[in-house]
């Protein structure tokens, strides 16, 4: 039998809950489900689903203290996709700033979660496409700073490890592979998150925000990732690739 996707569903609703998880059991994905942080790190503790559907609005430990709760643990890795109550910008802010991969704004379509779900899941499992990318490469070096790719973290000039979220690294492979090339909020977000910007969507520069807290990069003097008005931003620091050892 075919390994089949394992999804986390925390909502402190339970009609929302056994309405996903019918619709998602029905495309052959199987579903653990958790009312609360409490009921999460319960299922957890039998190891990490490959996806988390997460809940902005719950009494309690909301979706924002749990999301920044796993993006500071051992289940950093694994996405997460905030279910935010009102299509407001600032919902959206928050999900993204405590590192959820992508967001979608109750009501929904089933539909339309289960391909947000897969989206998601593509772009956790493979690099953004047309990226060209030597798999016999273990380390990038940039500045003060080094990418291990096989567990995907930072390391600074004392080999101090810096911990990336999904997002975080998307943005940053990308980055590291086009450096010296000015790209657009669109092509970043098309690259990173697999869709295009609306007319207020400020996602991209969010995550450009975070990663540079990372990278201990002052936005008015950066190092590193410069913004181009008009135009996006720009990788200006020199990378260099440090193949596997023999």
């Amino acid at each position: 039998m075919d390994t089949t996707d394992h999804i986390l569903i925390v909502d402190d609703d339970r009609g929302i809950r056994e309405l996903i998880a019918g619709y998602l059991e029905k495309n052959a994905i199987r579903v653990s489900l958790a009312a609360n942080g409490r009921q999460m790190r319960a299922v957890l503790e039998s190891g990490a689903p490959d996806l988390i559907v997460l809940d902005l609005m719950m009494p309690g430990e909301d979706g924002l203290v749990l999301c920044r709760e796993l993006r500071a643990g051992k289940f950093r890795a694994v996405p997460v996709l905030m279910l935010t109550a009102r299509n407001e910008e600032a919902d959206r802010i928050l999900g993204l700033e405590m590192g959820a991969d992508d967001y979608l704004p109750k009501p929904f379509a089933v539909r339309e979660l289960l391909a947000r779900i897969r989206s998601v899941l593509r772009r956790a499992r493979m690099l953004p496409p047309g990226m060209q990318v030597d798999e016999s490469v273990q380390m990038l070096s940039f500045g003060d700073w080094r990418l291990d790719t096989t567990a995907r973290h930072l390391l600074d000039a004392e080999g101090t490890m810096v911990a990336l979220s999904g997002a975080e690294y998307r943005l940053l492979r990308v980055f590291l592979d086009n450096p010296q090339r000015v790209l657009t909020r669109d092509q970043l977000l098309n690259l990173t998150q697999g869709r295009q910007a609306d007319q207020f969507d400020r996602s991209i520069d969010l995550m450009v925000s975070r990663l540079r807290q990372r990278l201990r990069d002052v936005a008015r003097e950066p190092r590193y990732i410069k913004t181009l008005r008009s135009e996006g931003y720009v990788f200006s620091a020199g990378v260099s690739v440090i193949a596997d050892a023999p």
